[in-house]
């Protein structure tokens, strides 16, 4: 089981000091890798609901910062050697998928291939419209953009003809460090499930209570789509107890993600070292 912190770019954590504490005390204590959430964008007063809250807010107020995904997984990646560098999750839909290829190769290549692309399909219904982005089929939109972004990573010379994205015969250069860069699908709805069966390298409930009905979802979209299921990855999170963690891992989980141990960088050495002793030593 690999471990990772997710909002790892957000509180304390967004300034350039916070990030480097964030990822180096990461590396440090076994955790394996970093997520960012992003939005562009947060409308004053949204009425859109979270999905992953009681009250249906994200935490935080609507001035907190959130640094760019990309731009801070830079940042961090450069005072880092081997931890990786995910975002968790990307608004797929709200990006131009020819210019992210370009700066998620970037960033892939400038840091020896550790980057995971985690993209969604947004959730804040006001966020799309302050940016112009249609938002009855975001799905579609999302799925249409994994196929560009996989063109524009393999292929030399790259053609890709979409329903919201077209392109003949483009060079997109440097290409990722690897063959290509993983992409993991985030999401607790069975649409989501069946987008990563179908196209992702992985697959990211947040809450793991999902998991019983949505991994058989998972696996027969990847049989139907000629895949083999073992392949995808299974990431989620969730209260960081030893014996739910191994639970979890018996049924396919890959990778467990905590938010950030300690509001305070001077107290997250500490913290993130006794997590590594309590939890990641026993699992």
């Amino acid at each position: 089981m690999d471990f990772g912190i997710i909002f790892a770019n957000t509180g304390a954590y967004a300034t350039p000091d916070g990030a480097v504490t964030m990822g180096q005390c990461a590396e440090q204590n076994g955790f394996e890798s970093v997520w960012t959430v992003e939005h562009p964008a947060i409308p004053k007063g949204y009425r859109s609901e979270y999905p992953y809250s009681r009250d249906g807010r994200m935490p935080g107020d609507e001035n907190a910062p959130v640094p760019d995904p990309l731009v801070w997984l830079t940042w961090v990646g450069a005072h880092t050697i081997t931890l990786r560098l995910a975002t968790g999750v990307m608004i797929l839909p709200l990006r131009n998928p020819v210019v992210l290829a370009k700066e998620c190769a970037t960033l892939d290549m400038l840091t020896g291939g550790r980057f995971i692309l985690g993209v969604g399909v947004g959730w804040l219904h006001e966020e799309f419209d302050a940016i112009g982005v249609g938002w009855d089929d975001r799905g579609a939109h999302t799925d249409d953009s994994i196929a560009a972004l996989r063109a524009l990573w393999t292929t030399e010379v790259s053609t890709h003809e979409g329903t919201h994205s077209s392109f003949t015969e483009i060079h997109s250069f440097p290409k990722p460090a690897g063959t290509t860069i993983p992409i993991v699908v985030g999401g607790h709805s069975r649409p989501a499930a069946r987008r990563a069966g179908r196209l992702g390298d992985g697959f990211f409930p947040a809450d793991p209570r999902t998991l019983t009905e949505l991994l058989p979802v998972v696996r027969e979209a990847a049989r139907e789509a000629g895949r083999d299921p073992d392949d995808i990855e299974i990431t989620t999170g969730g209260a960081p107890r030893v014996e739910t963690i191994r639970m979890l891992a018996d049924a396919g989980v890959t990778r467990f993600l905590v938010p950030p141990l300690a509001m305070d960088p001077t107290e997250l050495p500490d913290a993130m070292a006794r997590f590594a002793d309590e939890v990641i030593a026993k699992v």
